[in-house]
């Protein structure tokens, strides 16, 4: 290949052979991998380039698809072509969650070797109501004629909408979406399980100013603006999770547990409503307004204890100690990122029996799980779950013992 090969405008007929991490598929064309958006493995499609910088790869969106795959539907937005946030919105709901588990079975072989094909389980409803409707909290921007909606693709142009097909029907009433917003960059909205709506308008806070979610058997307080999961049944699916794998491999609640991460005190709590107020749980997170939270939702939990600090910070003090106490669990829920280094070197100090990681990203996980499979832990299980529909993001979690 030559090396000042540059297709930057052309149009090329490329077959595509398997989707890339990111939402993408890749094709080849003269020696070089061309990565395509917005097709299906098995298409064969005519294709612009529109980013070449040379090298080995270049990019493209399809201009027409000569062959389609069968597993192609009509996008569920009459927006498709330019709005983001959907970007596998022009696959069948059950070929999206195989796509995703290659993407799985890819990155764990590449970077943690280890094979395997873990299933990616829908939500309930999902297949009902076609993987649309469950988002609580979405996110719009308004350009300067006032015109609200999300970024066009691969730029920051405003897509102005008539409907937003996969938030939950409470944010679609409230119609925020239709009105003309001058003066206005950016409105988010959420939703709670108990019926409360909130929205900022450039940051200032509208609505309900503390929100109060229902998941795993606990009641949770969040201050305005606090993470919590984006799917309607997500916070009760992984809460439920989190209580199955502890009783696989027998939680002792009075051992060193720690929840990393954690958040306003999601997994604490279920774990409290599973085995009872007198379990001893730490929850550790950076963010002091969510670790306040935590402290409020946990106060009834007699040996529960909330810290505000990185993570990072935490365990070089907890690794100063050595190892934790026998039948130790420790969860962790790291950012899209993941754990990294310095985390999992310290995980494998304190090296507790039990050790589980929630991830958001499959690349991520798979870096870390290969330093703690070399370390000595074990995979007891893996599952994933699809908590984002018509995108290419999902949520795995997986259960690590001694």
């Amino acid at each position: 290949m030559n090396k000042s090969t540059n297709w930057f405008g052309q149009e090329l007929e490329l077959e595509i052979e398997k989707v890339a991490h990111g939402g993408i598929f890749v094709a080849r064309h003269e020696g070089r991998v061309v990565f395509v958006s917005h097709v299906l493995p098995g298409e064969k499609v005519r294709a612009k380039v529109y980013e070449d910088k040379g090298g080995s790869f270049c990019r493209a969106e399809p201009t027409e698809i000569l062959v389609a795959s069968p597993d192609r539907v009509k996008h569920f937005w009459k927006n498709a072509e330019q709005a983001g946030g959907a970007e596998f919105g022009h696959i069948k709901l059950s070929r999206q969650r195989e796509l995703k588990s290659d993407v799985l079975s890819e990155a764990l072989q590449r970077f943690a070797g280890i094979e395997m094909r873990v299933p990616v389980l829908a939500a309930p409803g999902d297949d009902e109501n076609n993987g649309l409707g469950y988002r609580t909290r979405i996110q719009l921007h308004v350009n300067e004629d006032g015109d609200i909606g999300p970024y066009k693709e691969r730029s920051h142009e405003v897509v102005r909408v008539k409907t937003l097909p996969l938030a939950v029907v409470e944010i679609q009433e409230l119609g925020l979406h239709l009105k003309n917003w001058q003066d206005v960059s950016k409105i988010e909205i959420a939703s709670s399980s108990t019926g409360q709506i909130q929205y900022t308008v450039d940051k200032k806070l509208k609505g309900e100013e503390k929100f109060i979610e229902r998941a795993g058997g606990r009641t949770f307080r969040l201050s305005a603006g606090a993470f919590w999961q984006v799917h309607k049944e997500a916070a009760n699916m992984l809460a439920k999770e989190i209580v199955l794998l502890t009783k696989d491999q027998g939680f002792d609640k009075n051992a060193q547990n720690y929840d990393l991460y954690g958040g306003v005190g999601l997994f604490s709590g279920a774990l409290a409503a599973a085995y009872g107020l007198d379990i001893n749980i730490t929850t550790v997170e950076a963010s002091k307004s969510a670790a306040e939270d935590a402290r409020r939702n946990l106060i009834d939990i007699k040996g529960a204890k909330s810290v505000a600090t990185p993570v990072e910070r935490f365990l070089d003090e907890l690794a100063s100690h050595g190892k934790l106490k026998p039948n130790s669990t420790v969860i962790i829920d790291p950012p899209r990122s993941g754990a990294g280094k310095h985390v999992i070197e310290r995980l494998l100090t304190i090296s507790p029996d039990h050790l589980i990681y929630v991830a958001c990203d499959p690349i991520a996980v798979a870096r870390d799980l290969a330093p703690l499979t070399q370390g000595g832990y074990k995979i007891a299980s893996i599952k994933s779950f699809d908590l984002f529909p018509h995108t290419h993001h999902f949520e795995t979690v997986v259960s690590l013992v001694r």
